[in-house]
């Protein structure tokens, strides 16, 4: 006998009057969403005290399986995508995704949805990707990271017909929903602990101003010193990887001692923490000599020496948040404009402290 095509429902979002969803009768049976799909679909494998509660939540609600959310789970992949356009060096030295991936399957787990992540070295490769995911239906979404200053996927995406979720929002017109993380607020944070401390000149080692992000951070670097009168002339773009950081930071170190940083903000902890190593070698002491500010809080940061003054940001949470998002939209429907997590906070440790007086600058090694 042929077996009709499985049946599940779509949301139409949340508040008073409005219509029940399967995540409706899961919470109330006290089981999954996956637990109904197959309780609707006679499939093995549920218990009969299980069956009972949800066909009762069903009844109890009122609730009945959407018609177009039938047809379109015929077709459904069960599966998300992230794609990323980085070169190895960048991606073992990032202390960003690992976290935020670990975040994903946290947002994914107790679902049957499963990720399908890519990895490739140029912006023509990662869109040659998207298209076909799209075309062979591989996926039922996408997560956007890295977002790029004028980015070329938001439109690609939106002609393939392929559902997004964005890090962060995109400074082109975008239908997606973007989930946000308020890092800049940490940035501003981080320049004006450095002010307080009697630092002056200030320097930020950000990453490449291909991202949205990068570029982002360093405005409000620039923002927060002209906020208290202080030029913002002090700035190296770096790729985001501890050679890169360590180059930078060389640099900056070798300009003669009226000229050089007494502080440098940078762009993640990988930087930082290869910027300590070259400025300790060129024989200054930190933080007497050399105040020094990471970003992301990685696991590392508190046991190096001095401990690493860090603004700390979650990409677990950004990642469970974001898979979760993504998965209301193409499983249940359910679409927000926003999402955000928490914002990032400074995390104030031993790699800062007041600045250095003029009388007797430090003199930097060759």
């Amino acid at each position: 006998m042929p077996q009709s095509p499985p049946v599940v429902a779509s949301s139409k979002g949340s508040g008073p009057g409005r219509r029940p969803t399967i995540s409706d009768v899961a919470a109330l049976a006290g089981t999954s969403k996956g637990t109904v799909s197959f309780v609707l679909n006679d499939r093995p494998g549920v218990a009969a005290k299980t069956r009972v509660r949800v066909l009762a939540a069903m009844a109890e609600l009122g609730w009945q399986p959407s018609m177009l959310a039938r047809s379109l789970s015929i077709s459904r992949a069960n599966a998300i995508g992230l794609v990323l356009a980085r070169t190895p060096d960048t991606l073992r030295s990032d202390p960003f995704f690992a976290p935020f991936i670990a975040g994903v399957e946290l947002g994914i787990a107790g679902t049957d949805a499963a990720v399908l992540l890519r990895f490739v070295e140029s912006v023509e490769a990662e869109e040659a990707v998207y298209r076909n995911l799209a075309t062979a239906r591989r996926v039922d979404g996408v997560i956007v990271a890295d977002l790029r200053c004028n980015d070329s996927r938001i439109p690609l995406l939106a002609e393939l017909g392929l559902p997004a979720v964005t890090l962060n929002k995109p400074d082109v017109p975008s239908p997606f929903i973007a989930v946000c993380n308020d890092d800049l607020a940490g940035v501003v944070a981080g320049v004006e602990h450095l002010i307080g401390l009697g630092h002056r000149r200030i320097a930020h080692v950000g990453g490449p101003s291909i991202y949205l992000h990068a570029d982002q951070r360093k405005q409000s670097w620039e923002t927060a010193l002209r906020d208290h009168g202080l030029e913002p002339n002090l700035f190296a773009e770096a790729d985001f990887t501890a050679a890169g950081g360590a180059e930078a930071t060389r640099s900056m170190l070798e300009r003669p001692a009226d000229e050089r940083p007494t502080a440098i903000v940078y762009a993640n902890d990988s930087m930082a923490v290869a910027g300590m190593v070259v400025a300790q070698a060129l024989g200054l002491s930190l933080p007497r000599d050399l105040s020094v500010i990471g970003f992301d809080d990685s696991e590392l940061a508190a046991y190096v020496h001095p401990a690493l003054t860090t603004i700390r940001t979650d990409p677990v949470a950004w990642g469970r948040l974001t898979a979760r998002t993504l998965l209301d939209l193409v499983h249940d429907g359910q679409r927000v404009e926003t999402a955000t997590v928490g914002p990032a906070e400074l995390v104030v440790r031993g790699s800062t402290t007041v600045a250095p007086t003029t009388a007797a600058p430090t003199t930097v090694a060759p």
